[in-house]
């Protein structure tokens, strides 16, 4: 049996609206940043624009959920941790949409020898925020299989790390063509997509906490 009840049809909806577009969010991010490493800089904005479209819907969707859950007193004795989950959902979206702003307005160049590097770091971050997403929406509806469904999240972060450590070394100590505010605004940047996957950890840890405490 879910965490809700049949009374709570509209929020249930509601919850998993805002998950489609936290997961779509991270869908367009990964092709606005394939677009921007190939130099495609239209077609990066063509997604930037979908991606703030879909974090602008995940803020309206997070306050209807709040408000409805105080409104109606649902689940009260949980209401601050899945109030507190949804935030952190949301921040991975906010996150994304921030670092695609910031690279649309700098418009950073990344040099071609670490195309490939840096689309791995993409791709494993967003990987580990997309695998938060079954566990989150069984949590509502089968919480007895969260935790199962978290250890991708934990594999993925911790892959990023690594790619991120090598990175930055290739940078630092390998590309001397690069000038020192070259090499830190690359440091920014993949600072920001690992981010993503330390917010997705960060969430993991707290749902498997929520998971055995409602299954107790």
């Amino acid at each position: 049996m879910g965490v809700f009840t049949r009374t709570t049809k509209n929020l249930i909806i509601r919850i998993d609206e805002f998950i489609d577009n936290i997961d779509i969010g991270l869908l367009v991010f990964k092709e606005a940043m394939k677009s921007y490493i190939e130099k495609d800089f239209e077609t990066f904005e063509r997604h930037f624009h979908k991606l703030d479209a879909l974090e602008n819907n995940a803020d309206r969707l997070q306050r209807e959920i709040e408000n409805e859950m105080i409104i109606h007193s649902i689940l009260p004795q949980n209401r601050d941790e899945v109030v507190y989950l949804i935030d952190m959902l949301d921040e991975i979206i906010d996150s994304i949409q921030n670092l695609l702003r910031d690279i649309d307005i700098e418009r950073p160049v990344i040099p071609d020898e670490i195309n490939s590097n840096l689309y791995t770091i993409v791709v494993t971050s967003a990987n580990a925020a997309e695998e938060l997403i079954p566990a989150a929406r069984a949590y509502f509806i089968a919480p007895y299989t969260v935790r199962e469904k978290l250890l991708k999240v934990y594999y993925f972060e911790s892959e990023t790390d690594k790619f991120v450590a090598q990175t930055k070394k290739k940078i630092f100590r390998d590309m001397n063509n690069l000038h020192l505010a070259e090499k830190n605004q690359l440091r920014y940047i993949i600072n920001n997509i690992e981010n993503i996957s330390d917010y997705a950890q960060k969430a993991a840890d707290k749902l498997s906490g929520m998971a055995v405490k409602i299954l107790e």
